[in-house]
């Protein structure tokens, strides 16, 4: 039998086995999940939760607004919504309101004119939301690992102080999938997050406790990391902005678990929030002296940028066909672009795209420089401790026994399948060098690629144990290392977030924020849930 239809029938038949458990797992669970009055959150009627962090730093600064009163109506929302979708899990209210109290006190007995002020402390009092993988002093940091249940940081992630330094201030942390590994954000610890356009769906993984948080106006900006789509799956699914930066600029130290070796390059941390203009300050703060790397203070003329469009991977059988819906947005947006902003959009057929999962796995396969091989799935799941047996977890989960997600138990069970020997790795790493230049070339310096985020809208929950292989439409740009910005697109008729992912060559990240904007302005960005 050829190699290549041995790998088929191998993955087509973890789909199956995907299918089975995620059938499984609905019909199980379904008994004990709980009923909302609502299929959706509650809309927003507080004016300060309808402001940028931009424009609420601005008000602040300003004295115009007390800080107090910001974070005094964020845990207010928190407090009516957050029991709905299970976005946040572990609050720091009293520890805010005495931030907040500090930074009114401060501004009432300092007399520095604003532009000082902005310079010093760009998001002066602003709510801030964290993911629980990354290190906030005196939070957990277990990344939904039973074992790290009681693991509290003693210091802050290096991209969380930048944000405290900026004058943010840290409401909670938010939740994520198991060792940030899968993309529906659930775990043993918190258990699962709903999405606030509909609790039966799905919130993305693994930030998707934050895109949530986000999406409900539970916050305002947000952290997430990414080495799959982590940002941009949960940006997508929930409405919101989320951009995974070109790699090497955001520091990733403080978040567990760390890539490590050849992954290391590949893992993203990135910002995540409800309107587009809170992403370059964002970035410029959480990347410190990498931001040098970025051109963030180029102007940008859309209509000098090359834009190309491409509404599929190509037909990868392991994916789902995008939506109709979907592909209707993008080519609203492609119309929008050349009838309004009156440039062209060229429609583009790279063939390599469809081979997306793949140029992935052989990414998380890649050994370091050192020869080292990548650290193994199950032995995260055992935290470098005793090893977990994989076949017994999933005994032991089929009972109700077991401490970790199906996900995880079924990734640890097929991780040496799943991970590509010398030859294989030859083989897809020439395609992905193909591609890569293939698309760099086409990009250069002034080009913008769209493409879909995901193939589907959010779907409900445990689908995604049905369609493991969708998330390599996102994760793809980890693999070719590439700065991608998820905007949203408006809601289709079912009330679900529509969106699309803006693409530039290496380094460009100015280029893909600029598109954001338009984009905002032209389409409406994040919908309120509940609105409609």
């Amino acid at each position: 039998m050829a190699p290549l239809f041995t790998v088929r029938i191998q993955l087509l038949l973890l789909q199956a086995v995907g299918f089975l458990i995620g059938l499984v797992g609905q019909a199980v669970r379904a008994f004990g999940s709980p009923r909302f009055s609502s299929r959706t959150t509650r809309p927003v009627t507080e004016p300060l939760l309808l402001l940028s962090g931009v424009q609420l730093a601005k008000l602040i600064r300003q004295r115009k607004v007390k800080c107090i009163d910001v974070v005094q109506a964020y845990i207010n929302r928190i407090k009516d919504v957050n029991s709905m979708i299970n976005g946040i899990v572990m609050y720091r209210f009293e520890a805010a309101k005495k931030e907040a109290r500090a930074i009114d006190k401060k501004l009432a007995e300092n007399q520095e004119d604003e532009a000082t002020l902005e310079k010093k402390w760009p998001f002066l009092g602003v709510p801030l939301t964290v993911k629980e993988a990354f290190q906030l002093k005196g939070m957990p940091n277990s990344s939904g690992l039973v074992s790290r249940r009681n693991a509290i940081s003693k210091t802050d992630a290096t991209v969380v102080a930048l944000l405290k330094e900026a004058g943010a201030i840290p409401l909670g942390i938010t939740n994520c999938s198991e060792l940030c590994m899968w993309y529906e954000s659930s775990n043993k610890i918190y258990g699962r997050s709903n999405n606030p356009y509909d609790l039966q769906r799905i919130v993305g993984g693994s930030s998707g406790g934050e895109g949530c948080t986000l999406a409900a106006a539970c916050s305002v900006i947000g952290v997430g990391s990414d080495i799959g789509g982590s940002i941009r799956m949960p940006a997508f699914f929930n409405g919101i902005f989320g951009h995974k930066p070109s790699p090497g600029v955001v520091p990733n130290k403080g978040q567990f678990p760390m890539a490590m070796g050849a992954q290391e390059q590949f893992q993203c941390t990135g910002p995540m929030c409800r309107y587009a203009e809170d992403l370059a300050p964002m970035l410029r703060v959480m990347a410190g002296p990498g931001i040098k790397k970025l051109k963030l203070n180029d102007k940008v003329n859309l209509k000098d940028l090359k834009f190309y469009w491409m509404e599929h991977d190509g037909g990868s059988y392991l994916m789902s066909k995008v939506d109709q819906d979907l592909i209707l947005a993008q080519k609203k947006v492609v119309a929008h672009l050349e009838t309004i902003l009156g440039v062209s959009v060229q429609h583009v057929k790279l063939k390599q795209m469809k081979y997306s999962f793949q140029l992935w796995v052989t990414m998380m396969s890649a050994k370091g420089h050192d020869g080292k091989e990548p650290v193994k799935f199950v032995d995260l799941l055992g935290d470098h401790g005793k090893p977990i047996k994989p076949l017994w977890e999933l005994i032991k989960w089929c009972l109700g026994l077991s401490v970790h997600t199906i996900p995880s138990i079924g990734l640890a069970l097929l991780e040496e399948k799943l991970k590509y020997n010398n030859e294989k790795c030859r083989k897809f790493k020439a395609v992905e060098e193909s591609l890569h230049k293939e698309l760099t070339e086409m990009l250069g310096d002034d080009g913008i690629f769209l493409y879909p985020s995901h193939p589907t809208v959010a779907p409900k929950h445990h689908v995604p144990l049905t369609r493991p292989f969708n998330f390599a439409y996102t994760g793809i740009f980890n693999a070719l290392g590439l700065p991608v910005t998820q905007c949203p697109l408006g809601l289709n008729a079912k009330g679900l977030p529509l969106g699309i992912q803006v693409v530039a060559g290496p380094f460009n990240d100015h280029l893909t924020l600029a598109v954001a904007q338009y984009l905002e302005k032209s389409f409406g960005g994040w919908v309120c849930p509940g609105k409609f």
